[in-house]
């Protein structure tokens, strides 16, 4: 079953998050898809992963940049797996209707945005009727994320 963490963004921001998540998600030799909210969307996304840290590099790629199975991070505006990735991150408050082919989802919300708040209540509440048991992650005082009980 795919399992679904939801993390509240409260500390830091997307754009800080989410490019070290991908680098886990690499090091333990997975694939992933990010899926964004629309073109300009996936550009933002595109451009912040070349420019996150000026001392890494973040292998991605999106329709423009071809060679889709073999981008080991795809940022896409649909709901395609074209690297066979392991991970989902999802963005911009997308919820999937279906949601199997994945190992993990990540379902990351910015938690200073009270209707993006609301929204993640709304998809939990939609996955828990799918039957799947969603987790929630925060961070603690260290900046290190911690699944809440």
């Amino acid at each position: 079953m795919t399992d679904i963490s939801f993390y509240h963004l409260i500390k830091r921001s997307l754009e800080h998050v989410l490019p070290k998540l991908l680098e886990k998600t690499l090091e333990a030799g997975g694939r992933a898809v990010i899926f964004a909210s629309s073109e300009e969307r996936v550009k933002e996304i595109d451009d912040l992963l070349w420019t996150y840290n000026p001392n890494s590099w973040l292998p991605h790629g999106t329709s423009k940049d071809g060679f889709t199975a073999e981008q080991p991070v795809w940022i896409t505006c649909e709901n395609d797996n074209a690297n066979d990735a392991s991970y989902l991150f999802l963005i911009d408050g997308i919820r999937l209707e279906q949601i199997n082919g994945y190992k993990r989802i990540f379902d990351l919300f910015d938690g200073h945005d009270e209707n993006a708040v609301i929204d993640a209540r709304t998809r939990w509440t939609f996955y828990k009727e799918k039957g799947v048991q969603p987790t929630y992650w925060q961070e603690d005082e260290n900046g290190k994320w911690a699944k809440a009980q």
